[in-house]
């Protein structure tokens, strides 16, 4: 009997919150009603083609991850965290990986739980891309750039990617596989894939909404925003 591959969701929670001026890990902190990372867990847990759902925690926080879950009676499975994000993705990627080489798994998607505004749509847009080219990237044109010398840069030139970034999972596992060997620790998952495979990576267009939360500023914007959703 053959069953059909899943995709599944993996939302980073292992960061800190010192720009945001939280004493500890500003995932938890209060947004509309609701702990920050709740919002990327239940839209994650929305998604039609989600199967599964990864949370990966800050070492020493599985109980608050734990508690999080079951207040917004999410099903989720925990992965302990690294000391930087791609180490955090590392691991969610080892713990997949039996799963993903079998076939199982066939996509794998990052989100940053900071992020509470990424709709359902978006996530099955990241999906959907990545199935059919490689890789899938939510991104914005950055307007008024210059660079270190003061010359304007072409808009057209330079983005700002977004999250939630969808990877078809055996090459994603593979380049991670590989950057471990090499010693190469990404900013984002992006360009891990992009320096170790050679799967297409598109963009496809972000949202001006989509905010990650790292001011404290930022709180009030997304408070405002989630609050006139019907989310």
């Amino acid at each position: 009997m053959t069953t059909t591959p899943q995709a599944v969701a993996v939302v980073l929670a292992a960061g800190m919150g010192t720009r945001v001026g939280a004493d500890g890990n500003k995932v938890y902190l209060p947004v509309a009603g609701r702990p920050l990372a709740a919002w990327s867990l239940r839209t994650a847990a929305r998604v039609p083609e989600v199967s599964r759902i990864v949370l990966v925690y800050r070492r020493g926080e599985r109980g608050l991850a734990g508690e999080l879950a079951d207040r917004e009676g999410v099903a989720v499975e925990f992965v302990e965290g690294g000391d930087s994000r791609h180490g955090s993705e590392l691991n969610a990627l080892t713990y997949l990986a039996d799963d993903i080489e079998s076939g199982a798994v066939d996509v794998v998607l990052i989100h940053d739980a900071a992020r509470p505004l990424a709709g359902p749509q978006m996530f099955s847009r990241a999906l959907a891309v990545a199935r059919e080219f490689g890789g899938a990237i939510p991104a914005l044109p950055m307007r008024g750039a210059v660079t270190a010398d003061l010359s304007a840069v072409p808009a057209a030139t330079l983005v700002r990617v977004q999250t939630p970034q969808a990877f078809q999972a055996r090459a994603l596992l593979a380049a991670y596989r590989q950057a471990e060997r090499d010693g190469f620790d990404g900013t984002d998952t992006s360009s891990c894939v992009e320096a170790f495979t050679d799967i297409g990576v598109r963009t496809f267009p972000g949202e001006l909404g989509n905010l990650k939360v790292t001011f404290a500023r930022d709180i009030a914007v997304a408070e405002r925003l989630l609050s006139a959703s019907t989310r």
